[in-house]
């Protein structure tokens, strides 16, 4: 039998599946990862630390059978960039000056100024980016990078996006995924074959010295995501991953697109299977909301249009919340009545289950015919880490509406609950802004650790008016990572052939129609609630001293 080994290193752990030739996950183990909080802003991680994982995880699945079978592997990451030296060695990217802290986390906000000035220089690359580069993106991060810590930047012979960074690791190879450049480095690429980095841009942000030695310092040999990466495993990767040398290596993607890869050609009887039809949620600490066409459309404060960057010869647009699962977790963490539940509860029950639960015991009390009625009185803004779409403005806070002393249980309830339907009508924000645009949207996909939450997935297919699809295969990031070894090895002829065998089937979630009027109101208030907060800083611009 043939298997494949997914790899996925998230934003807190690293994970890897075993997964069969039809996409079904037989084994998965997780070890968790160092993160480093150095200043407010600064998120830091160290490659030493995520490959040692990456191994322990790798070896962990593939431990009760015959390396033999296992045929192909494939790594998904978090955009995170990694500095490496000649020797192969870290190079400190952190004010601490510790050089195990090589990795600026994607989370990470300290490239606001360098962001700022790419921005002002208004070149026409910054169109694939929906009109602004994002500080979570590698180009201001590099830029950041060379101001502040110039000797780190002297000292750095490769920059890598964390997902090609684990591609070097297992093959010794420099090559680079289109996937990572043209979503994260203002790579430029279309169906015409001319991909390439434009000289203009880089020299315009003072950037212009890493054309030095044919651009290899950011890559020069860039291919399609799950073309083979030359000979496979080396001898060192193999055996640190306990498979064999020469074991084939699919070239990686960004985690949030090997999750809408592993999810997009999934089958519900039904439901349409045009792939453009589908935007896929990839849910975790933050949200990434995918689709893809065969026209190239821009969209205003949306990421894109991306050339092959997920699904190989269609053009890629991603809209996205910066917090959505940290967001649900800091508003739960935060909140005095917590420790008392988690105390009771005791470990036998996740208290986002538990509110979920009382909610639905409110209702029932005040005999409404749907939990969010709850809410009529409490609004969120959920920008606590700034919009990244379709605003497209990391400077925006979180707001609440509605508070009062209570700090029971219930009050809490109520506050999960009206996050839930904030995030979902920032969702809305992005659909609407995706249809203006040409795009179509019937069907909504779900993967990552929300689309196991029942309230989250309803309270979707409410606001949106649209069924949802919850692949039966959850860990939709590592099958698309093991979809990218399986193509690597030979296994299907195309990526898309790749994913209709190993997409797998999804349960489907379709509206409650009686609460759609409710959420439109709610979803203006939304809308109104971030002008407020754009007038309270003009009017705080003003001089005052």
């Amino acid at each position: 039998m043939d298997y494949y080994v997914g790899v996925d290193v998230g934003t807190g752990s690293a994970r890897a599946a075993l997964v069969s030739s039809t996409g079904k996950i037989l084994k998965m183990t997780t070890c968790p990862l160092e993160i480093f909080h150095p200043a407010p802003n600064f998120y830091e991680q160290s490659s030493d630390n995520i490959w040692s994982a990456v191994c322990h995880v790798v070896k962990s699945v593939v431990a009760d059978i015959s390396a033999e079978y296992v045929r192909g592997i494939g790594f998904a990451a978090t955009c995170s960039l990694v500095a490496i030296d000649k020797t192969g060695s870290p190079v400190t990217v952190s004010p601490t000056g510790e050089d195990k802290q090589n990795v600026i986390l994607w989370m990470d906000h300290r490239a606001q100024k360098e962001a700022d000035f790419i921005n002002e220089q208004n070149h026409e690359m910054l169109q694939y980016v929906g009109g602004k580069v994002s500080l979570e993106m590698q180009t201001p991060k590099m830029l950041w990078l060379k101001n502040n810590l110039p000797s780190s930047w002297n000292r750095a012979a490769l920059l890598f996006d964390l997902p090609d960074f684990l591609t070097w690791k297992a093959t010794g190879s420099e090559s680079r995924s289109l996937c990572s450049l043209v979503c994260k480095w203002n790579y430029s690429a279309g169906p015409d074959g001319n991909n390439k980095w434009v000289e203009e841009f880089f020299e315009q942000i003072h950037l212009k010295d890493l054309k030095k030695d044919n651009w290899r310092k950011i890559g020069n040999d860039v291919r399609t995501p799950g073309h083979r990466v030359d000979q496979g495993l080396s001898a060192k990767a193999a055996s640190e991953l306990g498979l064999l040398k020469r074991t084939a290596v699919g070239t990686s993607l960004i985690d949030a697109h090997a999750g809408g890869l592993g999810m997009i050609g999934c089958h519900v009887p039904g439901v349409s299977p045009k792939l453009q039809s589908r935007l896929a949620l990839i849910c975790g600490t933050s949200t990434c909301h995918m689709i893809v066409n065969e026209k190239k459309l821009f969209v205003s404060g949306v990421w894109g249009p991306y050339f092959s960057a997920m699904v190989p010869g269609m053009w890629l647009s991603e809209g996205g919340q910066s917090a959505t699962g940290k967001l649900l977790d800091h508003i739960i963490d935060t909140h005095p009545a917590t420790p008392g539940i988690l105390k009771s509860l005791g470990g036998n029950k996740h208290i986002q289950e538990y509110l979920s639960e009382l909610l639905q015991t409110i209702a029932d009390q005040k005999n409404l015919e749907n939990v969010s009625y709850l809410t009529k009185d409490i609004h969120i803004w959920p920008d606590f880490h700034g919009n990244r779409s379709p605003l497209a403005d990391p400077a925006l806070k979180g707001m609440i509406s509605g508070l009062n002393l209570s700090v029971d249980h219930e009050n809490l309830a109520l506050l999960y609950l009206a996050t839930i339907q904030a995030l979902t009508y920032g969702t809305k924000y992005i659909l609407e802004t995706l249809e203006a645009a040409g795009h179509k949207i019937e069907t909504l996909l779900v993967c990552g650790g929300l689309s196991q939450n029942p309230l989250f997935i309803q309270i979707q297919a409410d606001v949106l008016g649209l069924p949802v699809l919850c692949p039966i295969e959850k860990e939709s990031v590592l099958i698309g990572a093991a979809i990218l070894g399986s193509y690597a090895a030979g296994s299907f002829n195309t990526v898309y052939d790749a994913t209709q065998t190993m997409g797998g089937s999804a349960n489907i979630v379709k509206p409650k129609n009686e609460c759609y009027k409710y959420h439109l109101q709610k979803y203006r208030v939304f809308r109104r609630m971030v002008q407020d907060q754009k007038d309270y800083r003009d009017i705080m611009s003003k001089e005052f001293l």
